[in-house]
């Protein structure tokens, strides 16, 4: 018995030891509004060029986020609280960046209404990778550290404040007021300003040693590390106002241009091998409204600059000067500098009062743009620069562009005597209505000084090739790649026999390439998509193109180049490529490789994810990329280019565990035209097909493709947040749409319909608590779904356009442009004008059918709105009210299309839901909705 006892008892404690061991389950919570600020984002990643170091920023959307540095082999991981405008060296050594001053003692001290200069400072961190440690240097402007190599540190120090005597300090007063006037001459010091510059101090990152110079307003590193270029205004003792180099390699300084303190320097450019620099300078120190800046050139070897004065010559056209708003160009073999000019500008004249010159503006109907266009693009005029090639050896300066054809794109990186001129001057005018407009395609020779051109009226955007052998463009109404041969001057059609438009546009204009990978070595081929293959094309167009991935169109995988160097000019046909896969059916993602030689593809990783910013260390063969999916964070993951062993690297939201997060799958269904349809929906955590959920309906054109997307908590633009809503009990449908010109209300209605009726008809979807929501193209939707149908219980229409005829007539004001081709060319898909097809315009507008509206709507349509008139918000408004139908509309004073502000974005996604819970989960409605908020109130009461 005693036996039995002692038995039981070691049973029943081992049982207690082991229930003791277990972690308690996870009592999960709905995600709400405030988890906002706290949750996580990686805006900034990035692998060493020696690949043996990740470095990220880990920041919380609102508040002190901090810098990773991941070491891969050890798993060892430092951090550094703050730290912003990361730099890694190119010798992989240090981590230079940014600590910026904590949050939320800059707003207290914002709150007692300090001065910005009395706010707290940058400081600068340096990250030694080796001993894993960082050093902190105190209130640093700027830093810069050299592209192409290592071991060098400039930064730029903020003014320091001037301490003011205190004032209970007699210790001098008893100085006689003539020798405390002289005592305050001798003392005044010239100030670090925007203006008179600050102190640059440049650092060995080797052994820590310094060098400071004085009063620094610009300065960059040679590309490789030669030395460093900086303009000063000079201390007046022992360095003069003017242009700098400071040799690298055996630490000699040279005075390359000097002059006054007021002379302006601008545009420090050094040429790659490090020997050649060049820079403008405006020896006016007048208040003159036209300002003359000259171009200097130094050459290594020379004792200064040397003026090149192409103001003068004959090269620049009459009354042209040189460009203060173009900074000079070397080549990259330094054998040409190119710069830009100018007209003089036109000034007005001071001494005029505001009374007697009129301020009109003149809308002539012949007028190259409209005049809001132009309002839009004034400052780009005013600082337009035309380009000019200055022939370094033969001293020979060339004017290039000019106000005929004013674009101009340089060859093989500034070494070819070959420059390409684009030109829409003639056609201007039909960007009015057409945004695809015509330009006219030429070759420059500077070899020869002649201007040729290829072709006349190309819709579509003409490049030069690596080498600059061709010239390329993909021609819009021919959906076909062309190459025109320069030294034969042979134009070739060179895609032949290849789908290489969009095939699945339904917009009523020509549609776009699906782009291109590239050019190999030598301008030898050109790799271009069609929808889901690489193809690879002769230039001289004698050749049948080659499908170099072969299986993507039957097995309908998208494949698409990655490319992992910045900086590549060329394809290199001796390495394997790495492509990103997108299976269209099954819609799994991942990577293949090529073999350009061998046309062998190989897989590598497919599944049910997403993968982007594929990146790869400059130096090494390793890899770094997201994951996702709408359960996955986008966190880091690090591999070679086996993919074998991919390694996750970041953890940016452990906290995700913590909330009901749901899950999302692709359904089909069938429209109303008989067109199958894709869409997909979105499940509260723990869905029970036996139970009713209150369903929301988003949609904008086509998500389909977006299933493995992650939507992290974030306070919202413009649409609802979907993981937000499934993790609050409701259901989010996102059906695709497809449009038949003319016709796109009646194709929303077509395609949305017939999908919801399919999930009210599985039993799971509350067919009385459906809302429907849409912003800008698919706020006009929902807008005019609501006319159309009672089967919604509440909408939400975000900067509707409701009456198509005032809405053709308008301008975008945040481009200028007019609203004339969205309708006739593009989103709205009329395919027609107002006068062709009158009644078109009349079918599609939700406002001329607003009294047939039984669903309570609420709009946001802004007062700063640059891309739908905001008045369009206001005509559906005015129609609800009058009809006496239940209507709110949110205008946030000052705010666009979309939010920009935080508050604002974190106000509306509160209010919407609100909204939404109120006629849909029966929630009591709150006051804003109930009694409003008076323009009295307004700014200081919610009414939430």
């Amino acid at each position: 018995m005693r036996y039995s006892l002692v038995v039981l008892c070691l049973i029943s404690f081992s049982a207690y030891s082991q229930k003791k061991n277990v972690p308690a389950p996870i009592v999960k919570k709905p995600l709400t509004h405030s988890v906002y600020d706290s949750w996580k984002e990686i805006p900034y990643k990035a692998l060493t060029p020696d690949g043996a170091v990740a470095v990220m920023t880990i920041n919380p959307q609102d508040g002190d986020g901090k810098a990773v540095f991941y070491h891969l082999k050890t798993n060892a991981q430092d951090s550094v609280k703050r730290a912003a405008e990361i730099g890694i060296t190119f010798d992989s050594k240090q981590v230079v960046f940014k600590i910026k001053p904590q949050q939320k003692v800059v707003k207290e001290l914002r709150r007692q209404k300090k001065k910005k200069e009395d706010l707290p400072k940058d400081s600068l961190g340096i990250y030694s990778i080796a001993a894993r440690k960082s050093e902190k240097i105190a209130e640093v402007k700027s830093f810069k550290i050299p592209e192409k190599t290592g071991g060098w540190l400039a930064y730029q120090l903020e003014a320091k404040k001037e301490v003011k005597p205190k004032a209970d300090d007699k210790s001098k007063t008893d100085i006689k007021p003539e020798e405390k006037k002289s005592e305050t001459k001798l003392k005044k010091k010239k100030a670090n300003t925007d203006d008179n510059g600050y102190t640059l101090v440049l650092r060995s990152l080797a052994d820590g040693k310094e060098k400071t110079f004085g009063y620094v307003k610009d300065y960059s590193f040679a590309k490789f590390g030669q030395g460093l270029l900086f303009s000063s205004t000079g201390n007046d003792s022992t360095m003069k106002a003017g242009v700098y180099w400071y040799d690298l390699t055996n630490g000699s300084l040279a005075a390359l241009h000097q002059g006054k303190s007021k002379f302006k320097y601008k545009g420090l450019s050094i040429s790659e091998d490090g020997k050649q620099a060049a820079f403008l300078v405006d020896t006016d120190t007048t208040k003159a409204l036209v300002r003359h800046f000259q171009l200097h050139a130094w050459k290594q070897g020379e004792p200064s600059a040397k003026l090149i004065d192409a103001e003068n010559s004959l090269a620049l056209p009459t009354n042209w000067l040189v460009s203060e708003n173009y900074t000079p160009l070397f080549s990259k073999d330094g054998g040409k500098l190119f710069f830009g000019s100018s007209p003089i500008p036109a000034v007005a004249d001071t001494t005029l009062l505001p009374e007697e010159m009129a301020v009109v503006e003149v809308w002539g109907g012949n007028d190259d743009y409209i005049y809001p266009q132009q309002n839009k693009q004034l400052d780009t005029e005013k600082k337009r620069s035309y380009l000019v090639a200055y022939d370094l050896p033969t001293n020979t300066i060339r004017q290039v562009g000019n106000k005929d054809v004013p674009t101009i794109t340089i060859g093989n990186e500034g070494n070819s005597k070959i420059l390409l001129g684009e030109s829409d001057v003639k056609h201007r005018k039909m960007i009015t209505w057409d945004t695809q407009n015509f330009s006219d395609v030429y070759v420059f020779d500077l070899s020869t000084n002649t201007r040729k051109l290829v072709q006349e009226k190309v819709k579509g955007n003409a490049n030069l090739s690596p080498l600059a052998e061709y010239v390329y463009w993909y021609s819009l109404p021919d959906t076909t790649w062309f190459t025109y041969h320069i030294a034969t001057e042979k134009t070739s059609r060179v895609s032949k026999g290849i789908r290489a438009g969009d095939e699945e546009d339904d917009h009523p204009d020509f549609p776009n390439s699906y782009g291109l990978a590239g050019w190999t070595k030598d301008d030898a081929r050109l790799l271009i998509y069609d929808r889901y293959d690489i193809w690879s094309l002769n230039p001289k167009g004698d050749e049948a193109p080659v499908n170099l991935t072969k299986i993507g169109r039957t097995e309908k995988i998208r494949f698409r180049y990655v490319r992992l160097d910045n900086e590549e000019r060329f394809i290199n046909p001796d390495k394997e490529l790495l492509l990103s896969a997108f299976n269209e059916t099954t819609k799994a993602a991942g990577y293949y490789k090529l073999n350009l030689k061998t046309n062998q593809l190989t897989k590598l990783m497919m599944s049910d994810h997403r993968y982007s910013f594929t990146s790869k260390a400059k130096n090494a063969n390793q890899l770094l990329f997201t994951r996702e999916s709408f359960r996955e964070y986008p966190d880091f993951w690090t591999t070679d280019f086996s993919f074998a062993t991919p390694k996750k690297i970041s953890d940016a939201n452990p906290q995700m565990k913590n909330y009901f997060w749901g899950s999302v799958e692709k359904i089909s269904w069938t429209s109303l035209d008989n067109i199958p349809l894709e869409g997909l929906l979105y499940k509260p955590e723990g869905f029970d097909p036996k139970k009713k959920y209150p369903m929301m309906v988003y949609f904008y054109e086509k998500y389909a493709e977006d299933i493995h997307q992650h939507y992290a908590p974030a306070p919202i633009r413009s649409f609802i947040n979907f993981s937000l809503y499934a993790s609050n009990g409701y259901l989010v449908f996102v059906p695709d749409i497809v449009y038949k010109i003319g016709y796109p209300g009646e194709s929303a209605h077509n395609c949305v319909l017939p999908g919801v009726t399919s999930l009210i008809s599985k039993g799971f979807v509350d067919e009385k608590h459906i809302g429907v929501q849409g912003h800008s193209w698919g706020g006009y939707q929902a807008a005019y779904l609501i006319t159309r149908t009672n089967l919604f219980a509440a909408a939400e229409a975000g900067a509707p356009v409701v009456n198509m005829i005032s809405a053709y007539g308008g301008v975008r004001w945040e481009s200028g442009l007019s609203r004339m081709f969205q309708y006739e060319k593009s989103q709205t898909r009329l395919g027609a004008s107002l006068w062709e097809k009158p009644l078109l315009y009349l079918e599609n507008s939700p406002i001329l059918f607003a009294d047939k509206i039984q669903t309570p709507l609420m709009m946001m349509h802004n007062d700063a709105d640059g891309a739908v008139p905001w008045y369009q918000g206001i005509e559906y408004y005015m129609a609800m009210r009058r009809l006496n139908k239940p209507v709110w509309m949110l205008n946030y004073n000052g705010q666009g299309h979309g939010l920009t502000q935080r508050q604002d974005r974190t106000d509306f996604a509160i209010r919407m839901m609100q909204f939404f819970d109120h006629y849909l989960k029966g929630a009591s409605m709150p006051t804003w909705m109930k009694s409003g908020i008076s323009a009295v109130e307004k700014g200081t009461t919610k009414g939430y």
